[in-house]
C-alpha cells in the first residue's frame, strides 16, 4: 500500500483469469502460463467447485496447489484470478473490481452474454490492462479511452 492509501497493483503476477457462471460453465479464460489443455479443464473444474462451495463468511482468497486463488462474484458470474503466492490479495481483488468496472462501462452493464459473444473484446480490454500477466494500466479513463480509439480504427 502506498502512502496515499492506494494499492500497488503492478506487483500482481496473474497466472490465469477465469470468468465462470454459477453452474460451472467457463465463459472466458486467459492463461499467462503454459498449461496443457487437459490440465486447464481440470483446474477450471476444481477451482469452480472450491469457489462456489465456499461459505460467504470466509475470505475470497484460497491457497490452492501452487496458486493463490482470488475471486469475487458479480451477479451470476465468478471472476477468478490465479496468482503467484507472493501477490497481495487486496491488490488482486482491486484489479478484479477495476476489470468489472471497465467491462460495465464498455458494454453498458455487462452480462454473461456479452462475454460469450464478444470474447475478442474481453481480450482487447485485458491487453490494455496487462502485459504477460502483469498489471500495466489501472486508470479506467485511460483504458476506456484507448478502447474507444481502437473502435474508431476498426
Amino acid at each position: 500500500v502506498h502512502g496515499n492509501g492506494t494499492f500497488d497493483m503492478t506487483r500482481v503476477q496473474i497466472k490465469f483469469i477465469l470468468l465462470q457462471n454459477r453452474q460451472g460453465k467457463t465463459r472466458f479464460t486467459r492463461w499467462y502460463t503454459s498449461v496443457k489443455e487437459k490440465e486447464k479443464v481440470k483446474l477450471e473444474r476444481e477451482i469452480h467447485r472450491l469457489v462456489v462451495s465456499r461459505d460467504a463468511k470466509h475470505t475470497n482468497f484460497i491457497e490452492f496447489r501452487s496458486y493463490k486463488i482470488i475471486y469475487r462474484r458479480y451477479a451470476g458470474l465468478y471472476f477468478t484470478l490465479g496468482v503467484d503466492m507472493a501477490t497481495n490479495e487486496l491488490s488482486a481483488l482491486e484489479f478484479i473490481h477495476l476489470f468489472v468496472e471497465v467491462l460495465d462501462q464498455y458494454f453498458g452493464n455487462v452480462c454473461e452474454l456479452d462475454l460469450v459473444f464478444n470474447f475478442h473484446k474481453i481480450y482487447a480490454i485485458l491487453d490494455e490492462m496487462t502485459i504477460g500477466g502483469e498489471i500495466m494500466e489501472t486508470s479506467k479513463a485511460i483504458i476506456c479511452g484507448s478502447l474507444k480509439t481502437q473502435e474508431g480504427l476498426d
